[in-house]
Parts: structure tokens; sequence; C-alpha cells
């Protein structure tokens, strides 16, 4: 299954979420020195994704029914992954600050793990550009954030 992407949001971020997640993003524990370094924020139920422009968002959300193993890290600036319990199998996309829902998705309730592939970061000149955000989800219980590839 895929989904394009294409909303407006503030603040250089987004959220993948779970619709019954209690974890906040305005947590201590959610944008830390190592997650703006990695690009992706971690809390129960959320992932924030760092994008570079500050507003318009173009990307695509796959539900993959495994992990994609061949990648070809060449076309990407960035590349991170991370796990995200769905306890109500129900992924969400959110916009920041409002947290207006923008994708909703049905999974199996469970463990997944997201990889976010960023490209085209350096076309962003003030507020607008061409960056892209692909995201693959599958199931996984390994909840570790890592970086595949690091845009500096």
């Amino acid at each position: 299954m895929k989904f394009p992407l294409d909303f407006y949001t503030s603040y250089s971020q987004f959220y993948i979420y779970d619709k019954d997640s209690e974890g906040g993003t305005g947590s201590v524990i959610f944008w830390t020195d190592d997650a703006f370094n990695d690009r992706l924020a971690i809390e129960e139920g959320v992932l924030g994704v760092e994008t570079e422009c500050y507003g318009p968002v173009k990307g695509e959300l796959e539900i993959l029914s495994t992990i994609q193993s061949n990648i070809n890290t060449d076309i990407y600036d960035h590349i991170v992954e991370a796990g995200i319990e769905i306890k109500s199998g129900i992924i969400q996309i959110l916009d920041c600050p409002t947290s207006t829902i923008q994708l909703e998705v049905e999974v199996d309730p469970g463990f997944y793990r997201a990889r976010i592939y960023s490209s085209n970061l350096a076309s962003v000149d003030g507020d607008e550009g061409d960056d892209f955000y692909r995201i693959e989800i599958w199931p996984d219980e390994n909840m570790e954030r890592k970086v595949l590839k690091r845009y500096s």
C-alpha cells in the first residue's frame, strides 16, 4: 500500500503517530540533540520527522510486509529508521503544530519499523524547496534508532 503525502507543516517537522498514543511531542526526551542530529525524534507511539523546509511537505508512505534490503543510497541525502508500537492499529501522519491528521492507515496492531528517506535537501532556500520524504513501514520489533546515511 502506497500513499502520497502533500501537506503544510511548520517548524520543519511532522509526525508518524499511533492514533491512541499518549506520547507527547513536547516531551523533554523527544527533540534531543541526538534526535536533531539524526533528523528523527522518538517518544512512545510517535516519531518526529525533521524536514529541511519549514512548510510544504511532499513525499510518500508505503506499508510493506517485510524490510526492503536493496537500497540505492546514492539517490538520498539522509536515511534513518526507528521502531514504533502501533497499539491502536491506525498509523497517522500529523502536521506540526496543530497535529491535524494528514493521513490515516489501518494496520494490524503491533511493533513496526519506519525508515525515512530524505532527498533534495540542498534544494531548500528559505522556507521551501524540492525536498522529498519517502517513508517505509513494516512489521519489526527492533525499536532502535539507526542512521543508515547521514546528511551533513
